[in-house]
């Protein structure tokens, strides 16, 4: 009945009709929180992972759309820094987290510089990565990088494979030896003047020149992460 007054009946077709206008929850809420990727998935979402984790510096291969090992490592490298536990796997939270995520940082080579001069003197340690216990070569380079807020690999082999490659180093640069193999075995990071940084098995952590003859005669090149 047209009576401009609204009624229990008026009123409970009211509530009705609005509650039938409200849209439902967009379906990539939901998908997002549903989120499980591991190794062996393809597609979109995989790539959509990547390009953020390269962005971000945890991902240093070509973006493939393809969830392999490498895609797991990075996935768990991130997880390690977000204090997520470290499975590998891209569930709710892990990706909710990672596409939130903020730019990696810029490199600040005066600071990271200064960083590592303070640790001349630091002595050598095989698989050590932090102040207390002393570095490795690449130790020594991993911990740095990661008080600038960007990630590298652990390794030398693996940064090698990751890093742009240079012509000519600058500083901030990680530079490359041969010094057991054919193979990159030892590392530093160039700080200008033909210098560079490094933690040496008989020396730990102290500076050298590019043009003495044993680090001339086993250079292979710089690379780039920033």
């Amino acid at each position: 009945p047209v009576t401009g007054a609204v009624d229990n009946q008026t009123a409970a077709l009211l509530a009705s009709a609005v509650k039938a206008k409200t849209p439902p929850p967009a379906p990539i809420e939901r998908e997002r929180l549903a989120v499980r990727l591991s190794i062996g998935a393809l597609g979109e979402d995989v790539k959509r992972i990547q390009t953020k984790l390269k962005e971000l510096g945890y991902f240093w291969t070509d973006i493939t759309g393809y969830y392999g090992t490498a895609t797991a490592d990075a996935v768990r490298r991130f997880q390690q820094a977000a204090q997520l536990p470290a499975t590998g796997i891209v569930d709710g939270e892990t990706y909710e987290r990672l596409i939130g995520q903020a730019p990696a940082a810029k490199l600040d080579v005066i600071e990271l510089v200064a960083d590592a001069a303070e640790l001349l003197g630091v002595p050598y340690v095989w698989g050590g990565e932090t102040p207390e216990e002393g570095f490795d070569c690449s130790g020594f380079i991993f911990y740095l990088f990661q008080q600038q807020g960007i990630a590298v690999p652990r390794t030398v082999a693996l940064m090698w494979n990751a890093g742009a490659s240079v012509s000519a180093p600058e500083v901030g640069d990680i530079v490359f030896f041969a010094t057991t193999t054919n193979s990159p075995s030892h590392a530093g990071i160039y700080i200008g003047n033909g210098q560079f940084i490094h933690s040496g098995a008989s020396t730990g952590v102290t500076t050298s020149r590019l043009d003495q003859p044993y680090w001339k005669q086993r250079y292979l090149g710089a690379k780039r992460f920033f």
